[in-house]
């Protein structure tokens, strides 16, 4: 079963030339930082409201995230697969 994460968008962060996506395995959640990094190092900020509990190390994640002006990745959209 698929579960989907509904994640606020944050705004405009930039152009949307700056906006792209992204799908992998999540290596690790830093609750702290509000960050996930996928399997091929890439790191994103999660958006505040999120629910850290429901994400996990293993889980299969399509993303979709916008550059902002300090180069961080901002998570726009989630969805995660069991």
């Amino acid at each position: 079963m698929r579960i989907a994460i509904a994640v606020l968008v944050l705004g405009l962060l930039g152009s949307p030339a700056l906006a792209a996506d992204a799908e992998g395995k999540i290596a690790s959640v830093d609750p702290k930082a509000m960050t996930i990094t996928l399997d091929d190092g890439a790191t994103y900020k999660l958006p505040p409201e999120t629910d850290v509990e429901a994400i996990s190390d293993g889980a299969e994640v399509v993303i979709a995230y916008q550059v902002d002006d300090n180069g961080e990745r901002q998570i726009t959209d989630m969805f995660l697969s069991e």
